[in-house]
């Protein structure tokens, strides 16, 4: 019985171990560096874009644009494409194969919502006379939300392509086994998640900082 439990207690050890290494091998990953690195200039890339729009609108004593009230309804669809990217990764990690790929058909969906959302609301600063040259930070705000779109637009195929993979691979039990202990698949899935909640983070960013300007103007 004692000997037993001392092999349980080295099989726990060993998954520890295994767990931390892939964790260690993650942050390390050629691919996790390059996102971070991506991120972190797409950060440099805002912030400067903040601080230039804040600068020139009180060097120029120009006041900020209201923005439409789809902005804030798109939020909404965006924070639950994020949440359905957690219940796709957690669909992966439990191998529920139907789940999974349904997590990821809505996250397409949402995101697919939040871009046309996006056209409609510029289409409706159109409607109200506001176009690109209008002011110094009517430009902001297309430049930026255009961006940021850009950015929504540039993860889409990654993530039509991990359905498209995963109804592929999904049709009998060993390839099924074989899709769901791919650790390059768990990486891949991991930066993906990683990304879509900063895009995230990133709107509900950009969202607070017109509104907080059109605020204390």
């Amino acid at each position: 019985m004692s000997i037993y439990f001392v092999y349980i207690e080295m099989t726990k050890r060993e998954t520890f171990i295994d767990s931390e290494e892939d964790r260690t091998a993650m942050r390390f990953h050629p691919f996790n560096i390059l996102l971070t690195l991506v991120l972190m200039g797409i950060t440099a890339l805002f912030l400067a874009f903040s601080a230039s729009y804040i600068y020139s609108r009180y060097q120029n004593g120009i006041p900020p644009i209201k923005l439409p009230n789809l902005f804030y309804w798109n939020t909404l669809v965006l924070l639950a494409s994020s949440g359905t990217m957690i219940l796709a990764k957690n669909a992966y990690l439990n191998d529920e194969t139907e789940r999974y790929q349904l997590m990821l058909g809505f996250t397409i969906v949402l995101t697919i919502i939040f871009l046309f959302a996006q056209l409609i609301a510029w289409r409706s600063l159109f409607n109200q006379q506001i176009f690109v040259n209008y002011s110094n930070t009517a430009s902001y705000v297309y430049v930026i939300s255009a961006l940021h779109f850009v950015h929504v637009l540039a993860g889409l195929p990654f993530l039509m392509l991990f359905l498209w993979v995963a109804i592929k691979k999904m049709k009998e039990p060993v390839s099924v086994l074989v899709y769901f202990s791919d650790p390059e698949k768990r990486l891949k899935l991991n930066l993906l998640t990683k990304y879509w909640h900063y895009l995230d983070a990133l709107w509900i960013y950009l969202v607070f900082f017109f509104l907080l300007n059109y605020w204390l103007q």
